[in-house]
């Protein structure tokens, strides 16, 4: 080993706490960047790689009744590649082991051959013999979340018609990677399930021979897609297209995007600030061994060494604590990214799950930490290869002596002399001090970030399924039904309240976007959907005009009392203009709403019903839930208490398991930061300690002293560390806003003291730690005078 070699490993010996404390805070960065990148690399690989294979299509429409020679005229139209047609149908299934009944969805497939687009994976059983009416395949969810064995026979209501079909075949397809309802938020596998029926067979159940209604395509050219979806409307609208969607809107593609862009975002926020927190105590650490071995450097320029070799070494000390950091980082990065991957996939269904670390993200890895710790201290290491060997001969320059800026202020005699030397020190040394208040603040930021989501998941159910949602039970037709019907949902038993609403699929044009989405017209019997503003107050269907959600008003880019032109996708297709009247809050969806009389007024479309909300007495579910099964108008029957619990369970574990996470990554830093203050502050001290000690300080007013410092940092650190904690709750926030969810940033006062007394305890114990070394002070050595 060269001299300079053996001096570096003499050198991580001595600083070996100080040196890991800080390659931990690296790793905790490093980590969150692998875990994050490791599931993003999975997600995005099996996506595209499941989408090319299985052919998923770009555009998605849907009609009430397509022939099959208006498709080849589908087919005609320039910038369109493939098209597949098919017939997709609601139905209801009665399972013995769910009480209530389950939605499902039928979509039919191909008599011969495999579908043109959106193909399906077998994973269990066989595909459906044409010559047989009576099987199905069914998603892979659904058949894991209810246990469902192959040939299991299962009861369906199929166009008011009961059918019993056969299991015979278990299958995942690229259009339900995630399978969530209609008018959900969320997946919930074990009340809606999505099978396919041979389409001679699906079409005759539903009266549909010779006609689909839907259609799914490619295009030969993305640019077009505007175009596209633009003349598939038009052609579809005598067919009763309900408006030609690109795949950016369809629900399981955008839902698996949203996770995709927010992975994106925790890869790089959370990381940096880590990185950021593990530069600065690399800083101030190095420039105190760099002021302790001055002698030692101009030792080494008086023998002939360059000033790049010197600089060198210290790059290398700083460079073998970050790769310390960086490969305990990639391990535990690696082990937290298998476990979120194994919690995605209870939500993602993938026939086959790309993982594993790319190549890039090992040595990004490397290259982010070896980067981070070098900038952090290029200064001490030029100011290293600056140093002239006479002048590092002699002692630093004392540091300049002056009151504190509170004893400038006039408070002097208020304050303890104790109290007097510590804030001098503090001020003496501005970096090392600013510092210490970043690195604790930032910690406390992590804590207040990883646990607020609590807080707002549980704001958010009692804003959806308390303050607005206060119905039990919602019925969904299988088509619009004349409000006769009614009647009869009055009647069932333990119904004591209901609200009818009526589903109506529009384009909302404002001058500067567009968005098709459906308006719902609320009737006036029981106020059980309740729509809120901002300030958390009811408001009323004005008796003119539309009611926006503010994210779709942020879409459009309009306010209250403005225009839009509102074009009807049912009935006689009216184009008319409307006002919004007024913007409510909501955290879910694109929604409007009118009263029942508005729109009859502006679409001239009868006077009909899409469902109904009810109010039950929970003594009388078991009979509703019988009677709703025989009812052969029902399409979906949707529980408020199941979507709350769906709704819990999605979110539920993956917060508590990030919690964890970052609890463990904030005591990293907060011991960190406070260890490497108390152990540089000690070497700094130590003989002025001593000095104070020979002159008759106790040990314990001594400890005070070195403590006392660190104790007035934290207290600077704790507020601004909340405040950091709200500002990164606010950017993650707005990282969640997408169209289809919301999350409000909310955080209880209990969130903030959860996250301070646990950065607390973390300083508590650093500070444990450092009580060893004070008791255990030389005071005979450390006085002894250098020559």
């Amino acid at each position: 080993m060269t001299m300079l070699a053996r001096k570096l490993r003499r050198d991580l010996q001595n600083l070996a706490l100080q040196a890991l404390a800080i390659a931990l805070v690296m790793a905790s960065g490093i980590a969150m960047f692998t875990m994050a990148l490791y599931s993003l690399h999975s997600l995005q690989t099996s996506q595209q790689d499941y989408y090319r294979q299985y052919r998923f299509a770009d555009v998605f429409c849907s009609a009430v009744r397509v022939p099959r020679d208006v498709v080849q005229r589908v087919q005609a139209i320039p910038g369109v590649g493939t098209v597949d047609s098919r017939v997709v149908f609601p139905a209801l299934l009665d399972l013995p082991t769910m009480d209530e009944p389950v939605a499902a969805r039928l979509v039919s497939y191909p008599d011969q051959g495999q579908p043109r687009l959106n193909d399906l994976f077998l994973a269990q059983g066989r595909w459906l013999d044409p010559d047989r009416s009576d099987e199905i395949l069914a998603g892979q969810a659904f058949v894991q979340a209810h246990g469902l064995q192959l040939n299991e026979p299962l009861a369906f209501v199929i166009n008011g018609r009961q059918r019993t079909l056969r299991l015979v075949g278990v299958v995942y397809s690229p259009e339900y990677i995630v399978q969530i309802q209609p008018g959900s938020l969320l997946p919930d596998y074990k009340r809606f399930g999505v099978f396919w029926m041979n389409q001679r067979h699906l079409s005759a159940a539903v009266d549909m021979q010779g006609a689909v209604n839907d259609l799914a395509l490619t295009l030969a050219d993305r640019d077009a897609e505007p175009e596209v979806l633009a003349a598939v409307d038009r052609l579809l609208e005598p067919y009763g297209g309900m408006g030609a969607i690109g795949r950016e809107h369809h629900i399981s593609h955008r839902f698996l995007e949203d996770e995709i862009r927010q992975l994106t975002m925790m890869a790089w926020i959370a990381p940096t600030i880590f990185l950021v927190v593990a530069a600065f105590l690399l800083n101030v650490m190095l420039a105190r061994v760099i002021a302790l071995q001055r002698e030692q450097i101009a030792i080494l320029k008086a023998c002939g060494f360059y000033n790049s070799q010197i600089g060198w070494h210290y790059l290398q000390l700083a460079g073998g604590i970050a790769l310390i950091g960086a490969v305990l980082g990639l391990l535990g990065g690696y082990g937290l990214g298998r476990n979120t991957t194994a919690m995605y996939a209870e939500i993602y269904r993938f026939p086959v799950r790309q993982g594993g670390l790319s190549p890039a993200v090992l040595w990004g890895s490397f290259a982010i930490s070896l980067g981070s710790a070098w900038l952090g201290t290029a200064r001490a290491i030029w100011s290293v290869m600056r140093l002239p060997p006479a002048e590092a001969m002699r002692p630093a320059t004392p540091t300049q002596f002056r009151t504190s800026l509170i004893e400038r202020l006039g408070l002097r005699p208020l304050l303890p002399q104790v109290v007097r030397m510590l804030l001098r020190q503090i001020e003496r040394q501005p970096i090392k001090s600013l510092s210490t208040v970043f690195g604790i603040s930032m910690a406390l930021a992590i804590m207040i970030l990883g646990s607020f989501s609590l807080d707002a998941i549980r704001y958010l159910i009692w804003f959806q399924f308390d303050l607005s949602q206060r119905q039990d039970v919602t019925v969904v037709f299988n088509r619009p039904l004349a409000r006769d019907v009614l009647h009869e949902v009055r009647g069932l038993p333990g119904v004591w309240a209901y609200q009818s609403f009526h589903a109506i699929p529009v384009t909302l044009q404002a001058p500067r976007a567009a968005r098709k989405i459906s308006v719902l017209a609320l009737g006036d019997e029981a106020p059980l959907v309740r729509l809120v503003d901002q300030q958390e107050r009811p408001v009323e269907l004005p008796p003119e005009g539309l009611v926006v959600s503010d994210k779709l008003a942020s879409i459009l880019g309009i306010q209250a009392g403005d225009w839009l032109e509102m074009v009807a996708l049912e009935g006689n297709r009216t184009r008319r203009p409307i006002q919004v009247s007024r913007i409510i809050t909501e955290y879910g969806g694109l929604n409007a709403y009118a009263s029942p009389a508005v729109l009859a007024r502006w679409t001239h479309l009868p006077d009909t019903c899409s469902g109904a909300h009810l109010r039950v007495d929970t003594q009388q579910t078991q009979t509703l839930y019988r009677q709703l099964k025989g009812m052969p108008q029902v399409a979906a029957v949707n529980l408020k208490g199941a979507a709350m619990k769906s709704f819990e369970d999605t979110f539920a574990e993956n917060i508590l398991t990030m919690r964890l996470f970052n609890v463990i990554f904030s005591v990293i830093i907060a011991f960190g930061v406070v260890y490497n203050h108390a152990r540089i502050s000690f070497a700094e001290q130590s003989r002025d300690l001593a000095t104070l000690r020979v002159m008759g300080f106790t040990q314990g007013e001594v400890t005070g002293i070195l403590l006392g410092e660190l104790v007035i940092l934290t207290g600077l650190a704790l507020p601004l560390g909340c405040l950091f904690g709200w500002g990164l709750a606010k950017l993650l926030v707005l990282g969640l806003d997408t169209e289809m969810y919301r999350i409000p940033l909310v955080i209880e006062p209990t969130t903030y003291a959860f996250a301070i007394v646990v950065i607390l305890v973390a300083a508590g114990l650093s500070s444990v730690v450092m009580l060893n070394k004070i008791w255990q002070l030389d005071l005979v050595g450390v006085l002894k005078a250098r020559e």
